[in-house]
Formats: C-alpha cells, sequence, structure tokens
C-alpha cells in the first residue's frame, strides 16, 4: 500500500528524529488502542511491536493513576534504565511517542526534542493518516 504525502512525511519525522537527536537510539508511535503506527528506521519490527505493547500498558496504568489521583492526563513518562532511558510524551487522542535513548543522553535535550516534534506533527496525525499508517505496520 502506498501511503499519502501527509503519512510518509510523519514517518520520516520521527525517523528523522532519531538520526538528529544525541542519544536517541530508536522511536515509535503508538495509537490510542495500542497498536504501532510507525517506527524509526533501522528499528526491527519486531522490536517495534514488542515496544508497542510495553508503552501500550504503560501508558494505561499511568492515565489509570493520573484519573485515580485527580491529576489530569499523563503528559510524560521516563523510565530510567541501567542502559538507557524510556520516554513517553502524550500525542494526541491517546496516541504517544516512545524513545529509547542510550544512558548518556541528555534527558532535557531529548524531552524538548519530544515536545518539538510533537507540536510539530501533531496535527498530521489525522483519523485517515493513522489508518493508513496501521495499514502499513499490519502487512
Amino acid at each position: 500500500m502506498s501511503l499519502s504525502e501527509n503519512a510518509e512525511n510523519f514517518t520520516w519525522l520521527v525517523s528523522n528524529f532519531v538520526s538528529e537527536v544525541s542519544g536517541v537510539e530508536h522511536a515509535i508511535v503508538v495509537s490510542s488502542d495500542s497498536l504501532l503506527l510507525t517506527a524509526s528506521q533501522d528499528f526491527p519490527r519486531e522490536y517495534a511491536e514488542q515496544l508497542s505493547a510495553v508503552v501500550s500498558g504503560l501508558s494505561s496504568l499511568t492515565e489509570g493513576g493520573a484519573r485515580m489521583f485527580a491529576k489530569g492526563e499523563c503528559e510524560q513518562l521516563i523510565v530510567r534504565m541501567k542502559r538507557g532511558h524510556l520516554l513517553m510524551t502524550a500525542i494526541s487522542d491517546g496516541s504517544c511517542l516512545a524513545v529509547l535513548s542510550s544512558s548518556e543522553a541528555d534527558m532535557k535535550i531529548v524531552g524538548h526534542q519530544m515536545a518539538r516534534l510533537v507540536d510539530d506533527a501533531a496535527h498530521v496525525l489525522t483519523p485517515q493518516v493513522r489508518s493508513q499508517l496501521r495499514e502499513t505496520v499490519g502487512s
């Protein structure tokens, strides 16, 4: 299936983010219904799908906790591991951007660049583009 220009641009933006931001290794976008929409170039599909499941579960837990304690929507989540970080940022309508970074990555810069990517690209993630991306990833 051929992607629309908006879907191609969105996929390119995610891959470009990885290549341009120091310390970022991989990035994915997960839909509100837990489906992988896109992954950065060179991220094996199997791993992208596994990360999508992790992100979906963490997103559900944080959203539930935020509601339980009346703290509003979860905007960002950072998981620090021995050899890296997992950062998640809400995009729109429950979709989120998830990034794997090295332990040397500057979290302030990565977080700021994630926010910029979301601000710049969220409007492109229309229902039509999400549908196209789901079909492409599923094939």
